[in-house]
């Protein structure tokens, strides 16, 4: 008799989904079935990379694509540092180290501060794989849940204490938020400022979408000098630039005995992609050419959403205030039956709308099962009938 195989590991049997993707088979067997999908449950930027990127990719002629160094190469560092100066964050080529992608910063960013078992507190909703890193990782999230009538904005102080224990070692915060397009004003991250220096915890700090603030500016981890030796940046050039497939991020602190810890990871995983790094460095060193026209259309992009959502009863959510997502409450017991109904089954000419069901960006089981989170990817018209299909759905839907 044949052995069984052996079993794969609790960490990978254990392992979330990502909740973003899990109806996209779905989606791609309705589109051969001849309906149109509307993509709202994927942040991958509709408009067109700049061509600078691709004529600085050209320009790139080493005589061989050599390994680059671990912490990657020496002008895209320069450049990075170009960056954060211009965004008013005093950032030296030695306080950043290139990673591939903002998801590679994020894992090294944990494993630097936590051992295994250790705790991170993270504000739910929040990025989906988060999850994942923790489970690569072995890091435990400890979620402070925020409320979809407040607008996700942060609880009282003695809330976010009551979640921390002997094992925490940090504050997990994304800022502007996917999924909630919240931006934490400048006291409530003063407030987490003194919350990391009381206990003693690092704040690392994901900034992705920094450029995308619409109601008042962005505040940066680094605005706050007391916290300096606590504080890591975690960033990508993905979005802002619209390179989501370049996969260029960096993780960026102040702090020598984190960045040497972060050093000894990306040495081990060797380099990052020689040409992916020196495409970017044009529009490091001059951002507001790139980012300027792109965050203009998504906040108008934001006003057609916003417009659209006032018009379906039942529905709860508040304006975003930066990104491009909004969560918002729908009038159904089963937020995850709804959108596999709706790319399953509904159609209106043909056409139907793809979702990401909300519960899928909580830790604590139960929560968000009545929310979706909208990325806000497509041109006014496509906008306009997708909300206008989402209002047909609930009008139609049983559940």
């Amino acid at each position: 008799m044949a052995k069984k195989a052996p079993l794969i590991s609790q960490r990978a049997d254990t392992m979330q989904a990502s909740p973003l993707r899990k109806l996209a088979a779905t989606a791609e067997v309705r589109k051969k079935k001849g309906v149109h999908v509307y993509h709202l449950n994927i942040g991958q930027p509709d408009l067109p990379t700049h061509p600078d990127f691709f004529k600085a990719a050209r320009a790139y002629k080493p005589k061989t694509i050599a390994y680059a160094p671990s912490t990657g190469l020496e002008a895209p560092r320069e450049a990075w540092s170009t960056y954060y100066k211009k965004s008013g964050i005093n950032f030296n080529a030695e306080d950043i180290i290139i990673t591939s992608g903002g998801s590679e910063g994020i894992i090294f960013a944990l494993e630097a501060v936590c051992d295994v078992g250790d705790e991170v507190l993270v504000f739910e909703p929040f990025y989906t794989n988060y999850n994942s890193f923790a489970s690569l990782t072995g890091v435990k999230l400890k979620p402070v849940t925020l409320d979809i009538k407040d607008g996700f904005h942060l609880p009282s102080d003695k809330e976010i204490k009551s979640k921390i224990t002997k094992r925490t070692k940090a504050i997990l915060v994304c800022n502007p938020s996917n999924p909630t397009g919240t931006i934490f004003t400048k006291q409530e991250m003063k407030r987490l400022v003194s919350i990391a220096k009381q206990k003693n915890l690092f704040v690392l700090s994901d900034e992705v979408y920094r450029e995308f603030a619409f109601e008042h500016k962005h505040t940066s981890i680094m605005d706050f000098p007391e916290i300096r030796q606590q504080a890591i940046v975690l960033d990508s050039a993905s979005k802002r630039f619209n390179v989501c497939g370049a996969r260029v991020g960096v993780v960026a602190s102040k702090n020598k005995e984190v960045m040497a810890a972060v050093f000894k990871m990306a040495m081990a995983r060797l380099s990052v992609a020689s040409i992916d790094q020196e495409a970017l460095v044009p529009m490091l060193k001059d951002p507001k050419k790139y980012t300027k026209d792109m965050v203009k259309e998504f906040k108008k992009r934001r006003e057609i959403v916003y417009n659209g959502l006032k018009k379906i009863p039942g529905i709860t959510f508040s304006k975003p205030e930066g990104a491009f997502y909004i969560i918002i409450g729908l009038p159904v017991k089963d937020a995850d039956h709804f959108a596999t109904w709706m790319i399953k089954t509904f159609h209106d000419k043909k056409e139907t709308v793809l979702l990401a069901p909300a519960e899928g960006f909580y830790a604590t089981k139960g929560k968000g099962k009545q929310e979706v989170r909208l990325a806000f990817m497509l041109k006014e018209k496509d906008l306009k009938r997708s909300l206008e299909l989402l209002a047909m759905a609930l009008e139609k839907y049983k559940g």
